[in-house]
């Protein structure tokens, strides 16, 4: 393992984390075999997570390619790995291509080792947030290729992991493509291109919003141990989904990331809690935030989500300029230079299968994607708001990037483990 990757949890300031996060970029790196290049043969897939996203993946995954097979399937639980594989199978236009016997069926929270260890050549990694560093770091080792799941990690150390597991991936020639989706959609391309090109002069500010109702949840069994409980509930446990400013509202902070062309922030400050989501089967997670984001040029990014039931809903994003607006989410552009993206063309943009056919169509042409740099920094700018909306606090980027805060529980087992306090803005503390 390379020296990057040995220090996967090292301090980073800001002009170092930039410099190694720019390695991520894809690349190519001669005398490296990559595997299934070229040519017609059969590509293994695959399914690590079996929910909803995951099972939804391994559709667009399947569809992607005319000659890829699902031969391994893997999930903590027996009977979500079941709903997904009977979900799958009664897909007709999918079903020959799923070749998932009991034998190759794997659960418990070591079945990501066995799905790769079953012979597969691409993983979908679609399991809560906190196993995406782990997954990822053993993917690469193993030289598979990746999709995963938004967010990267749940915490800054996990993020780190990350980053050095795709400079490894970009030295053995591995794609990586994560499920930042709106950076695969054909409006959203052209929307950033124009707006890169100068469509709206210099850009001034940024509004990004992600204004939802609630989201499920499972009642808990008297079966069920705190550990089963929290995992599967675990939008609501900041070790394993971020908090939703980062499981969720990411989607929105990686367009301002976007817009900014992946520059970093300097600080930011924050405020948030949880107001209607207080019983303790909604775990410590905030039900609502609010921050700005301040980047070296004067730009500021305004950023509010909530997932509260009964209140106005919103998903938008705008960006302001001296010569114009855009409505990001309509694709439209006014000011000096006015523009719309055709309506004929939005309704045949399919993101999520997108996504797909790019990183199957890389893995046939022997041109890795590696999508490892903004993923990783769109990931620690979500988790930058969490931090700063939990203590009350203005973080700077060296301060996110550096944070030794580690969510991990004691171990990887049905156990009985109390939940953590909910955060207090101006008594919690950050690490």
């Amino acid at each position: 393992m390379n020296n990057a990757t040995s220090s996967a949890n090292a301090p980073l300031g800001r002009r170092r984390f930039l410099q190694a996060t720019v390695a991520t970029a894809a690349a190519s790196v001669s005398g490296i075999p990559l595997v299934h290049a070229q040519g017609n043969d059969t590509l293994r897939i695959g399914l690590i997570g079996c929910g909803g996203r995951g099972t939804g993946a391994a559709v667009n995954a399947l569809r992607a390619d005319p000659n890829v097979r699902l031969v391994a399937m893997g999930d903590a639980f027996r009977d979500r790995l079941d709903r997904s594989l009977a979900e799958l199978r009664r897909d007709t236009g999918i079903a020959q291509k799923i070749d998932v016997p009991r034998e190759r069926q794997f659960t418990g929270f070591d079945n990501y080792q066995q799905v790769l260890g079953s012979g597969v050549d691409v993983v979908l990694l679609c399991t809560p947030p906190h196993f995406r560093p782990i997954h990822i770091e053993a993917a690469v080792r193993a030289g598979k290729h990746i999709f995963c799941e938004k967010p990267v990690a749940a915490d800054s150390v996990g993020v780190r992991k990350v980053m050095a597991a795709c400079r490894d991936a970009q030295q053995r020639r591995l794609s990586v493509v994560p499920g930042l989706c709106w950076r695969y959609h054909g409006g959203m391309r052209e929307t950033f291109r124009r707006i890169h090109d100068g469509a709206v002069g210099d850009i001034t500010a940024i509004q990004c919003t992600y204004n939802t109702g609630t989201l499920w949840h499972h009642a808990r069994q008297e079966s069920w141990s705190d550990m089963e409980f929290q995992v599967r509930n675990w939008l609501y446990f900041t070790w394993l989904s971020g908090d939703f400013n980062v499981e969720q509202h990411i989607h929105s902070l990686d367009k301002m990331a976007w817009t900014m062309r992946d520059q970093t922030p300097v600080r930011c400050v924050g405020l948030g809690g949880r107001q209607v989501r207080t019983g303790p089967e909604f775990g410590h997670a905030f039900d609502h935030m609010a921050c700005i984001y301040e980047y070296a040029n004067g730009v500021r990014g305004y950023s509010f989500c909530r997932q509260q039931a009964g209140c106005a809903n919103e998903v938008n994003d705008f960006v302001m300029g001296t010569t114009g607006k855009v409505d990001v989410m309509a694709h439209n552009i006014t000011g000096q230079n006015p523009w719309r993206y055709p309506a004929a063309q939005r309704r045949n943009d399919d993101m999520y299968q997108t996504e797909h056919n790019e990183l199957f169509a890389s893995i046939r042409s022997g041109t890795p994607i590696n999508n490892g740099d903004y993923m990783c920094k769109s990931t620690l700018l979500a988790i930058m708001g969490r931090m700063a909306c939990y203590t009350g606090q203005s973080v700077t980027w060296d301060q996110v990037a550096n944070s030794t805060e580690d969510l991990s529980p004691p171990r990887y087992d049905w156990i009985q483990l109390p939940v953590a306090p909910v955060a207090r803005p101006g008594v919690t503390r950050q690490s």
